[in-house]
């Protein structure tokens, strides 16, 4: 029998996709998964994707607050899928041999003030980021007890520039990010402006000027991963017409003095240097540039990157799937490492084509 993880919010969009992949982890055994507002519902019939999972056939989701629920449920690990504002308390619940994974947004920033411009409840702290590939990170993540896996926006964002920031390519002051998403990424709650009607053949921004609340998680770990201040990005969120997928355009202006000839290759060196080995990350050759069909249903990567020697900026494009790198897959990945399992046990970077 491999470790025993519960889900917390399992009737959302994440958690689904959670339970998807762990259907299939060679390595994790499920224990308790719980949805407030479904309780006492089939998880066959919130997720019907699921039904042909023998392991669920007749299973309900459990209350959030229920005895026996995840507090005290001898689970090895939890994985909380929850609204901002919900993980804290149920985190302060569960005890130090309970390792948590927490897909929210509750634990990702450092800055106080950064929180409370975003956030109406109190701030909770920080915990290790969970996005194995920036440097260092897999050493914390596999020595951690609890591990924030940053946003899906953030995640697409940071992997994208972090590389070329940190050889000191382009400048840190002056970064503009859009990112198109699919409408997952807003959750499962009924929403007017989510109506199919209203989505089919339309593309439309939102939460543009700073007010997205990823965007402090960007310059957070952008920040650290350069090793300097003053990282300031303008990030627009975009949504598109499918049901998952980001794809990110990220640009930023060209160090002075860098070799302008050569930037392009310059740029794709330090991609290539920082993922070299990477088993979810893909390079593409250059001229070809990612897809988010490419990536769906994956905890793939796949990124390109240009200069334009004429305005002095770099361009780097990143999609990867939001419900996976972005959120379920890369939770799992975050998993693995902290039980002492293979990275890659339960995940591809295969994406599911056409």
């Amino acid at each position: 029998m491999g470790a025993r993880v519960a889900v917390a919010g399992g009737s959302g969009y994440a958690g689904g996709e959670l339970l998807r992949l762990l259907a299939g982890h060679p390595d994790l055994q499920l224990g308790p998964v719980t949805a407030d507002s479904n309780a006492g519902r089939p998880i066959t019939e919130v997720h019907p994707q699921l039904a042909g999972v023998p392991s669920l056939a007749g299973r309900t989701f459990d209350a959030a607050d229920a005895a026996g629920a995840l507090p005290g449920s001898g689970c090895d690990l939890a994985f909380l899928a929850l609204p901002a504002g919900q993980s804290a308390p149920l985190a302060g619940r569960l005890g130090p041999d309970v390792k948590v994974v927490d897909l929210g947004p509750d634990f990702r920033l450092a800055d106080p003030a950064a929180w409370a411009r975003h956030y109406q409840d109190p701030y909770p702290g920080r915990w290790v980021t969970g996005l194995p590939e920036l440097p260092g990170a897999r050493e914390r993540i596999a020595a951690a007890d609890r591990v924030a896996v940053p946003g899906c926006y953030a995640t697409a964002a940071i992997v994208a520039l972090a590389p070329v920031l940190a050889a000191g390519l382009t400048e840190p002051d002056d970064i503009v990010i859009v990112a198109a998403s699919g409408t997952s990424g807003a959750g499962r709650a009924p929403k007017p402006e989510l109506l199919a009607s209203e989505v089919m053949g339309a593309v439309c921004a939102y939460q543009a000027g700073g007010a997205h609340r990823h965007t402090p998680e960007i310059e957070q770990a952008l920040g650290e991963a350069a090793q300097q201040a003053g990282v300031t990005v303008s990030f627009t969120p975009v949504l598109a017409p499918m049901p998952r997928g980001i794809l990110a355009t990220c640009t930023a202006r060209l160090a002075p003095g860098s070799a302008r000839a050569a930037a392009t290759a310059l740029v794709r060196e330090a991609l290539a240097e920082a993922y070299a080995g990477e088993p979810f990350f893909c390079l593409l050759p250059e001229g070809r540039w990612p897809s988010t069909a490419a990536v769906a249903g994956s905890n793939g990567v796949h990124l390109q990157a240009a200069a334009d020697t004429r305005t002095g900026r770099a361009t780097v494009v990143a999609a990867i799937d939001n419900l996976g790198k972005g959120a379920a897959g890369q939770a799992i990945q975050n998993a693995n490492l902290m039980l002492g399992l293979p990275e890659t046990a339960g995940l591809t970077a295969c994406g599911v084509a056409p």
